[in-house]
């Protein structure tokens, strides 16, 4: 359904740093920089594009929006919570069982150094 999806970044080597750490247990590495306000994090199935603003103004979070990234199993999610937080994000929601959620879920949730939300989902057995 998505080719790709973009969010802001204020400083973009503060969030680069974030985002190399928070996906690296996922197994998403940074393709690099492919110029002087963008970032892109790539896989088989799409793009994440972290980018300076192009008209120049503040960088801002949408206001309800989550990106989710799935992982393999809880060890992954935890392992994103970790370094998500080490690298600088704050806990939007600490690694658990989501009762609310489809299935068996388990998930975390961080804020990025902007504010962008995003989360790490898997489904346990059973």
């Amino acid at each position: 359904m998505f080719t790709h999806i973009c969010i802001s970044a204020q400083d973009l080597a503060q969030s680069k740093a974030f985002y190399d750490a928070a996906l690296a247990p996922l197994g998403v590495a940074s393709i690099g920089q492919v110029n002087d306000r963008t970032c892109v994090y790539a896989t088989e199935t799409g793009k994440l594009l972290v980018m300076t603003p192009a008209d120049g103004g503040q960088a801002t979070f949408a206001n309800g929006g989550t990106i989710g990234f799935e992982a393999k199993d809880a060890a992954t999610v935890d392992a994103f919570h970790a370094a998500g937080l080490a690298a600088g994000g704050t806990d939007e929601g600490a690694q658990g069982p989501r009762p609310n959620a489809p299935g068996n879920a388990y998930g975390a949730y961080l804020r990025d150094p902007v504010g962008n939300k995003i989360c790490a989902f898997c489904q346990l057995p059973g």
